[in-house]
């Protein structure tokens, strides 16, 4: 563990500053700060705890050999803490394989329809209550901060605030990073009188949304700020004033829209937040290529051709296109029974930066 040593005694240090300042009523003032604090005290417990355990284990270890030099029967003892010490040592090594940094943010999810006009859009609208419904599994608070209906009840598009309530050192992000891409559907419509199987799809695009974002640069004169009067399924209005905001980032074509505050102030104040958020996560891509790779799969046309996953009704089969995945259990997955998919993008991802060390 020589190569590791520097950062094992950084992160030691780190953890023992962070319990001495939770400790400090003074920090809890601030929730924001408290929180962050937590995460990350959080992230750094496992580390240290197995650390210690393997420094115990070495130290058995070697006393163990001592004592087996001048009697056999330690010798199984030898054997025992050895295989535990090799256990150990492969844990903590896994445990420092880089992480994403975003890993205990909250998210925003979009959700926006494509190809399929009518059955895309209540596709649309599926997916998105199958993350509301992990969500709620997981004790997650979602909020939707804005949507736009299709005639039969669908989404056009639809965009979710989803944020964890504890101190996880994984939070909604190291969850859900992995949904960002083309969602195709293979099913009857209900439009469809012929009971044809239709193809059609829907993207999704996560982004995380950190407690803190970092100061952005936004240029008013980049703005273009639209309020419009909120609208309910098939165009009922549900806001008799012109509360929700759109705002359109000119120099990205980004576009945030808010409807769902209680006024257009507090609907422009999220909307900032939601742009702020993207134009971080944009600069990152943009300056670290390997962050560019990783969200590769995140949408960049909403067509059939480009897909990472594929839900086919008929079936009842969900099959993720980058790790191999396939379950014969799609109604369980759209009603929130995500975990299996999502531990097996997890192994994957994990496995592919260890690679990468």
């Amino acid at each position: 563990m020589t190569d590791t040593a520097p950062a094992i005694d950084a992160m030691l240090a780190e953890h023992a500053d962070l319990e001495r300042r939770l400790s400090d009523p003074e920090l809890h003032a601030d929730p924001g700060a408290a929180r962050k604090a937590g995460r990350r005290f959080a992230q750094l417990a496992p580390v240290v705890s197995t650390y210690r355990k393997l420094e115990t284990a070495r130290g058995d270890l070697e006393a163990a050999r001592e004592l087996a030099a001048d009697d056999d029967s330690f010798a199984a003892e030898v054997e025992e803490l050895t295989a535990t010490v090799q256990q150990l040592d492969t844990q903590l090594t896994d445990l420092l394989a880089p992480r994403d940094p975003h890993d205990a943010d909250d998210i925003v999810l979009e959700v926006k329809s494509g190809e399929g006009g009518e059955e895309s859009a209540l596709f649309a609208a599926d997916l998105a209550r199958m993350y509301i419904r992990y969500a709620e599994r997981h004790g997650w608070n979602v909020t939707v901060l804005g949507e736009t209906f299709s005639d039969l009840g669908g989404y056009k598009d639809a965009t979710l605030s989803i944020t964890s309530k504890g101190d996880s050192a994984d939070g909604v992000w190291a969850r859900l990073k992995f949904e960002g891409g083309v969602h195709r559907v293979q099913r009857v419509p209900v439009t469809e009188s012929q009971g044809r199987v239709h193809t059609s799809a829907a993207g999704v695009l996560v982004y995380p949304e950190p407690e803190e974002v970092e100061q952005v640069q936004i240029d008013e004169s980049d703005l273009r700020i639209d309020v419009y009067r909120s609208s309910g399924k098939g165009g009922q209005g549900v806001n008799t004033t012109d509360s929700a905001v759109r705002i359109t980032h000119l120099p990205t074509g980004i576009v945030v829209t808010c409807q769902n505050e209680r006024s257009q102030l507090q609907n422009r104040a999220r909307a900032m937040q939601v742009l702020a958020a993207r134009l971080q996560l944009l600069a990152e891509e943009q300056a670290s290529a390997d962050a560019s790779a990783d969200r590769a799969s995140q949408i960049r046309t909403v067509d059939r051709s480009e897909r990472i996953r594929t839900y086919n009704f008929p079936e009842n089969r969900i099959a993720d296109h980058r790790i191999n995945f396939k379950a014969h259990n799609l109604d369980q997955v759209l009603d929130g029974d995500m975990d299996p998919l999502l531990d097996a993008l997890a192994v994957a991802d994990k496995q592919s930066r260890l690679q990468n060390t």
